[in-house]
């Protein structure tokens, strides 16, 4: 196997200019996600990170994310274990492949389903970042909740109808999770009613 290249001088670029505009737009208090915040055009739904942490520690939804769960029929233990599951990622591996140009062009999708909710622009620096920083604090590791807890900003969105698209898009699996994101988690989101005037589009 050769030997890996070494990063080109723009894969330091991200981390002198776009992961300071990330830290200035998330402001300086933000140092991990708080809200994930499910968005399908004016819908918006939040769940607090600390009930997904919850999930995985014990088991047990509540709230929100608890009802979104009891009418999709989903085993919350079982959700809480995919959110705890560990997938091992070398960090120095993993870091040159994000800078490559096949990890530009995944974080550039991938920023268009998952990014900061009020700095939407900078969704592939803070993708990169919560990955890397994920990675070293779970010592090699990345799990969901590992991910969360490493994002840079305190909202992070995820776009439900982007989301089904691109997983509808998967061979063999597509079909299967776009019903279940039509059925189950999204369509149950936007059932729930949360207090307060409706969010502005």
């Amino acid at each position: 196997m050769p030997p890996l290249p070494s990063l080109p001088s723009t894969a330091h670029a991200w981390g002198a200019t776009g992961l300071a505009a990330l830290l200035i737009l998330a402001g300086p208090a933000a140092e991990a996600a708080e809200q994930v915040v499910f968005v399908s055009g004016a819908f918006r739904r939040s769940i607090p990170v600390a009930d997904l942490e919850r999930l995985a520690r014990t088991g047990e939804a509540v709230g929100l994310l608890g009802d979104a769960l009891r009418l999709g029929g989903k085993d919350p233990a079982e959700v809480g274990r995919l959110l705890n599951h560990r997938v091992t990622l070398p960090l120095a591996l993993t870091t040159r492949l994000l800078s490559t140009r096949f990890g530009e062009s995944a974080l550039e999708r991938l920023s268009g389903i998952l990014y900061p909710l009020r700095a939407p622009q900078v969704g592939m620096v803070a993708l990169r970042s919560a990955t890397i920083l994920g990675i070293e604090s779970g010592s090699g590791t990345l799990s969901a909740v590992g991910f969360l807890r490493a994002y840079p900003n305190e909202e992070v969105a995820i776009n439900l109808p982007a989301l089904q698209s691109a997983l509808a898009g998967l061979s063999g699996m597509g079909h299967v999770v776009k019903e279940f994101l039509e059925s189950d988690l999204g369509s149950n989101l936007e059932r729930m009613q949360e207090p307060g005037p409706p969010a502005s589009p």
